[in-house]
């Protein structure tokens, strides 16, 4: 393990427990302000203020690093730039759940060098979880090491999925819902896709599936693979891509029913 990526996700921790206790402490305490950003996708103004606190820290501390960030974008159209290592953050993933009310609301961060997640750190402020990895070194949530479910069954298997904010394309998901639906044990609708994955690196799930953008499953991503489940894709990664920030047909289950899942996806999809 190279010598900085302890300090680093040390250092992406604290930043995620403070952003915790900010957007808890705005919940609890104030009257929550919501907006919309391109007319759809619900914004609070702790998500901004959030992402004001964790952004503004990297930089002070690496200057020279990138950042690619839910809510400010700054570096979106260099997310393809590998030479420079990149920050991935949401500063709140589940933002409607937010707005609601309900717990499962997370904090998100990730460092990632030559396009590939070095380490990660998901922080869920009102369980008070913090899911945690460092790419060779195992997966941990409040300091225990997890591992995946060991599923072995796709009947028996619990999986998770979301859906998008706008619902012009809903008939691919649907197929692949109802599939889904008639081959597996049940459905769970979170509404954080980086608490969904964090839920089956431990166990309290079994599959993740879901179209997503990097800084919903960057972290999380990492986390589940070094708690020994299996993550990839059920469609082909454009080449050259990196595959750690590739959100589209994201697929993370326990190791032995991957790929009985993936043909279901594939064939729900009429991928070939």
């Amino acid at each position: 393990m190279p010598d900085h990526l302890p300090a680093i996700t040390d250092f992406a921790e604290q930043l995620a427990l403070e952003a915790g206790e900010l957007i808890r402490r705005e919940r609890e305490e104030n009257t929550l302000r919501t907006g919309y950003k391109h007319q759809t996708e619900l914004v609070t103004h702790a998500d901004v203020m959030a992402d004001e606190f964790i952004t503004g820290a990297i930089r002070k501390r690496f200057p020279d690093h990138r950042i690619l960030s839910e809510e400010t974008m700054p570096d979106l159209t260099q997310a393809e730039n590998l030479d420079t290592p990149l920050w991935i953050v949401d500063p709140i993933d589940g933002t409607v759940n937010y707005a609601y009310g309900h717990p499962q609301v997370a904090v998100s961060i990730a460092y990632a060098e030559q396009g590939e997640v070095r380490a990660g750190v998901v922080h869920a402020p009102f369980p008070g979880e913090t899911f945690r990895a460092i790419k060779g070194e195992g997966a941990t949530l409040n300091g225990r090491t997890i591992r995946h479910s060991g599923a072995t069954e796709p009947r028996q298997a619990l999986f998770a999925t979301g859906f998008p904010y706008t619902k012009d394309s809903l008939e691919p998901l649907i197929r692949r819902l109802d599939a889904m639906i008639h081959q597996c044990r049940d459905l769970r609708r979170i509404g954080s896709a980086a608490l969904d994955i964090c839920w089956v690196a431990c166990g309290r799930l079994d599959i993740y599936y879901e179209n997503v953008s990097p800084w919903d499953f960057a972290a999380a991503r990492l986390i589940a693979k070094e708690a020994g489940a299996t993550a990839g894709h059920f469609s082909d990664v454009p080449e050259g891509y990196p595959a750690d920030l590739w959100g589209k047909d994201i697929l993370i289950s326990a190791p032995e029913i991957w790929e009985r899942i993936r043909e279901i996806l594939r064939s729900a999809s009429g991928y070939s």
